[in-house]
């Protein structure tokens, strides 16, 4: 049985873990939280927290599924007091890639997160078709990275994270280096910024008159075709007229230089960012 420890086990993220762990019998778990909110959904479930002197001693894993801007500081109080050989699961490369974790040569790290419900799925219940974060119908890939620690840390880290997460299609094995280059920087500087822009293109058109009803089917209509046509996904491209005036659009919204957010120096600004709540001067 695996003695599994979770901190922050009230919350959004815990809450799941906690659901989906709670009924395999493979894990002994240890529910840490002390908001007073978490403390009110673990009651919800039956469950009941306990403190961290008595949740960490013997622990074989120690889930942090906390704020990024809070994980560095209860990583430092926590990984000191975990037995050698501990694996520290994460589920955010932020913390990690910004240089939060304290120096313990005798623990494993490891950060696993979802794809999400990929958007070409065909998806077939209402309740898979409704579960946008995936990981409770909708089935989903995740990507693995072991930070330090012996080979066994990432087959015990990648099992976790299928459970956690499932159902699952695939996992991905890569660097804390290339999470990081996923997330942030290509799902939310690019992906979260273009996606929120298109949103406020439609509330831009119905602000200049067009019926709300008519915006919202044309624009998710026109997210469905591009989509399939840019990534392949169907044996047509773009009209003539439609690649010219894209080009129109990329030279008035996109800088020439954008790709430079994937830029090392830049990744690692990002994630500071992430972790200091502050976003770096222009």
């Amino acid at each position: 049985m695996i003695q599994l420890t979770l901190l922050g086990a009230g919350g959004k993220m815990g809450c799941r873990i906690t659901d989906h762990l709670r009924s395999l019998p493979e894990y002994s778990l240890r529910l840490v939280e002390t908001g007073s909110a978490g403390q009110s959904r673990l009651a919800e479930r039956g469950l009941a927290p306990v403190d961290l002197a008595t949740a960490l001693p013997g622990a074989d894993v120690v889930i942090l599924a906390l704020p990024d801007r809070a994980l560095g500081a209860v990583a430092r109080e926590v990984v000191p007091a975990v037995k050698p050989g501990c694996l520290i699961f994460m589920l955010d490369p932020a913390a990690a890639f910004a240089g939060e974790l304290p120096d313990r040569a005798d623990v494993s790290y490891f950060v696993s997160h979802p794809c999400h419900p990929n958007v070409f799925d065909h998806f077939v219940t209402e309740a898979e078709i409704n579960d946008f974060f995936g990981g409770t119908h909708a089935r989903q890939a995740i990507v693995c990275a072991l930070i330090q620690g012996p080979e066994e840390a990432f087959t015990l880290g990648e099992r976790i994270a299928r459970d956690l997460y499932s159902p699952i299609t695939r996992s991905h094995r890569i660097t804390l280096e290339q999470m990081a280059i996923l997330e942030p920087t290509m799902a939310e500087v690019c992906g979260i910024a273009l996606i929120q822009a298109l949103r406020e293109a439609m509330e831009e058109a119905i602000r200049r008159g067009v019926p709300r009803a008519a915006a919202e089917d044309f624009m998710y209509g026109h997210i469905k075709v591009p989509l399939g046509i840019a990534f392949e996904r169907v044996g047509f491209p773009f009209s003539d007229g439609a690649r010219l005036i894209a080009e129109y659009g990329r030279q008035r919204l996109l800088q020439p230089n954008w790709k430079d957010v994937f830029e090392p120096d830049r990744v690692r600004e990002q994630v500071r960012a992430i972790v200091t709540g502050n976003l770096p001067a222009n």
